[in-house]
């Protein structure tokens, strides 16, 4: 609740404030009639009451047209408050979305890897909700009746004595601590709810989303099952939940009613000795039924507090979550300084592991010229690919250092380094939109000639232009709906309109067959002219012309060279080199 009130009250800003302080006053001016009305009925009892003769109607008449004015004002004041504090809530609901998605992208990839996609976006559904639930019910339940139980007890003491607002404040007592007592015991069905309908939904995502492996392995009936006992369990869990509260729920009858029932024997027996009228009579009973109205509807509130409460818990501790990487206060830096005296990436002795017990790499040591060319290659596990995460500073280096333009990565801002640095990844993933779309998504705000400028460097320019809606041709979920050189064709062009001083190409035709492969290679040297390039390739054909290869071997560097001086020194790369000239001779007689 404490981390709600500053998007409530929001710093700076007056015009949420003056919403708060209007919905409160309405808040209690609604109250203050509400409780007003059982009086004036009261008195047009008495007035009506059975007394010889009738003086006169006015004054029936004028508190009958009074009761209907506080009628109207109760509810009119309630309907202002609710409409004032609706922006409010809104904003304040929005606000915590949006802070909660920015921080989610500011956590570290490996946070992003260990998570669960589908339960990560129902946490957040469940909590934006839980938040709007738990504001709601806060201000236009909970508050209000507080008050208004706090106006009848003063009213009772003040009218009748202290014995009626005694009895009539033991039995709210008892019934709020019955409820407190039996909703917090209830919160743990709501947590188990919560887990499996969690689990659920994250067996169903990830299996559509793997959809094609479930069909290769005909593996329906087991995801089916999968899926099936995740919504056992939350069948299990809600049914307990629903049997708890209805036992909840005759608790809360049985308190209302024994304590509205030794109130009105009171009230009989004093009307009965002529101690008080029949519209003090009424009047009690007003008030009782009238407080014990929000009273039996605070159950309900107070439930829907608590689970908003738990459903928050899970976002609220997304907030929590601490990013491995992230920006020293010092961080400012540096100039670009591309030229060739200047190495535009340094890797000095590095030591790296995804583990603190498994060191990936191991005291790594080269540099990239500004505007040069190095190629990275070795076999499967080498740590290849983690160079160009280290780079990016998805994660810190153990030991040693990686500087781009003379300056540690760990002293750049994030987002100012990664503006430098291009990645044409070996899966390209699009979003679920338009070529157009994910093309711009390397320069948001981009025209359409840049556009298309991008697309016809990378060479899709002539494809698009040939499909029915060309540029608005939505790509489907992960660009399923292109084939896999014409996704790498866009997020090349989508490269080239980033515009980035240092390239990263992370395998980025080992997927494609030979003659896509040599397509996307014309278009690849387009985007690495007059560009610090890192290539990490597979197919070691990729690579000859690059100024310099590196060669690891279990982390380690093994040879480093160009590619006729390591073909001359017969070692690893000599062998790769030869071993993939036998496989490609071999393909090509089994084609033949």
């Amino acid at each position: 609740m404490r981390s709600l009130l500053p998007y409530l009250w929001p710093k700076g800003d007056w015009a949420a404030h003056v919403r708060v302080l209007l919905a409160a006053a309405f808040l209690v001016l609604a109250k203050l009639a509400t409780v007003y009305v059982p009086y004036v009925y009261a008195r047009v009892v008495d007035h009506l009451a059975p007394r010889g003769h009738v003086v006169s109607l006015a004054v029936p008449v004028a508190l009958i047209l009074l009761y209907g004015g506080l009628r109207i004002g109760a509810s009119g004041f309630a309907e202002l408050r609710d409409a004032v504090f609706a922006a409010v809530q809104q904003r304040s609901v929005r606000r915590v979305a949006l802070q909660t998605f920015r921080h989610l992208h500011a956590l570290s990839l490996r946070y992003h890897l260990d998570r669960q996609t589908g339960g990560l976006a129902r946490s957040i559904d469940r909590g934006t909700r839980g938040i709007e639930d738990v504001l709601r019910l806060s201000v236009f339940n909970v508050l209000p009746t507080i008050f208004e139980v706090g106006l009848v007890l003063i009213i009772l003491w003040r009218v009748f004595d202290w014995r009626y607002a005694l009895i009539t404040g033991i039995s709210v007592g008892l019934y709020s601590a019955f409820t407190l007592l039996f909703t917090n015991w209830r919160v743990k069905l709501r947590r188990q709810m919560n887990e499996s309908d969690s689990d659920a939904q994250s067996k169903a995502v990830d299996s559509l989303l793997n959809y094609e492996t479930v069909k290769y392995f005909g593996n329906e009936s087991h995801e089916a099952r999968r899926f099936d006992g995740a919504l056992a369990r939350y069948e299990r869990a809600a049914i307990r939940s629903q049997v708890t509260l209805n036992m909840l729920n005759l608790g809360q009858a049985s308190i209302i009613a024994v304590g509205l029932a030794v109130v009105m024997l009171m009230a009989a027996r004093q009307t009965l000795n002529g101690q008080m009228t029949v519209g003090r009579f009424v009047m009690v009973n007003a008030y009782l039924m009238q407080l014990y109205t929000p009273l039996n509807l605070l159950g309900t509130v107070y439930r829907g507090i608590k689970q908003g409460l738990v459903d928050m818990e899970q976002m609220f501790s997304l907030m929590r979550e601490v990013p491995d990487v992230a920006d020293r206060p010092s961080a400012r830096g540096g100039p670009r300084l591309v030229t060739d005296q200047v190495p535009a990436v340094v890797f000095d002795a590095v030591h790296f592991g995804y583990r603190p017990d498994r060191e990936i790499l191991h005291n790594v040591s080269f540099s990239v010229r500004g505007g040069g060319s190095l190629a990275i290659v070795g076999p499967t596990g080498a740590g290849k690919s983690t160079i160009s995460r280290l780079l990016f500073r998805f994660y810190d280096v153990a030991g040693g250092a990686v500087r781009v333009d003379g300056v540690d990565v760990r002293d750049w801002p994030q987002d100012e380094l990664r503006a430098r640095i291009g990645v044409v990844p070996q899966d390209t993933v699009l979003f679920n939109d338009t070529i157009g779309y994910n093309i711009a998504y390397g320069r948001p705000g981009a025209t359409t000639a840049e556009i298309e400028a991008a697309a016809r460097a990378a060479q899709i320019h002539d494809f698009v232009m040939r499909l029915p809606d060309k540029y608005a041709t939505r790509v489907g979920e992960r660009g399923l709906k292109l084939s896999g050189g014409e996704k790498q064709r866009v997020a090349i062009a989508r490269t080239i309109l980033k515009d980035p001083a240092i390239l990263i190409l992370d395998e980025a035709t080992s997927a494609l067959d030979t003659r896509t492969e040599q397509e996307i290679q014309s278009a690849l040297r387009v985007l690495a002219a007059n560009r610090t390039t890192l290539t990490i390739a597979h197919r070691l054909s990729t690579v000859v012309e690059a100024d310099q290869i590196l060669v690891l071997e279990e982390g380690r560097v093994a040879e480093l060279g160009t590619h006729a001086q390591l073909l001359a020194r017969g070692g690893l790369y000599a062998a790769m080199w030869t071993r993939q000239l036998q496989d490609e001779s071999g393909q090509s007689a089994d084609a033949a």
